[in-house]
């Protein structure tokens, strides 16, 4: 098998960093995204169910935090396609020994590290510079009745945001934080 891949553990357990080895010449390079042979064992066994992108225009805009609660707890691979983001992943995971912590990777479109947010963690990043390209792999279909949308500036999980933030939409402005009874999320 060829290895396209590297990976190093972050922070945060199953949070990992994904290095794509790209492989160049004199006419360019060919790197590869996704690999099942690869990437589903970090995915728990389960495969890509979804594709989506993004792209959001002002630099410092803030997008998150979001998750998706079980029965559609969903595992996903953040690639930056053009900018620059600082990509962020809350573990909010019940008896995670990280509960709670957050690990923020800077993403961009020249180096070749993707971010593997695992089911239980919600997501969120902020831009770097100006009109940012994410592609999303997940392992679960969008279902708006299992989502969460958490504040991004709860002083519980204190994110250090690296901007200010230039742009944030109304829905994660209302966002609330945590309940200070929130125990995790428990995982089937």
């Amino acid at each position: 098998m060829i290895d396209r891949f590297g990976f190093s553990a972050t922070g945060l357990a199953g949070v990992m960093r994904i290095e794509r080895r790209p492989r160049a010449d004199a006419r360019g390079w060919l790197e590869r995204l996704y690999c099942c042979e690869e990437l589903e064992p970090l995915l728990g066994g389960r495969r890509i169910r979804q594709v989506n992108r993004s792209l959001t225009h002002l630099r410092g805009t803030l997008r998150g935090l979001h998750l998706q609660r079980p029965p559609h707890a969903e595992a996903k691979i953040v690639v930056c396609l053009r900018g620059a983001v600082f990509d962020v992943a809350v573990d909010l995971r019940a008896g995670s020994p990280t509960f709670r912590r957050w690990h923020g990777e800077r993403l961009t479109a020249e180096g070749a590290t993707m971010l593997l947010v695992p089911e239980g963690c919600a997501h969120g990043f902020q831009t770097l510079a100006g009109d940012c390209e994410l592609l999303y792999l997940h392992t679960a279909a969008y279902a708006p009745e299992s989502e969460i949308v958490i504040d991004p500036f709860d002083a519980r999980l204190a994110v250090d945001w690296p901007e200010a933030v230039a742009e944030l939409s109304e829905r994660d402005a209302a966002a609330p934080p945590l309940d200070p009874a929130f125990e995790g999320i428990v995982l089937e």
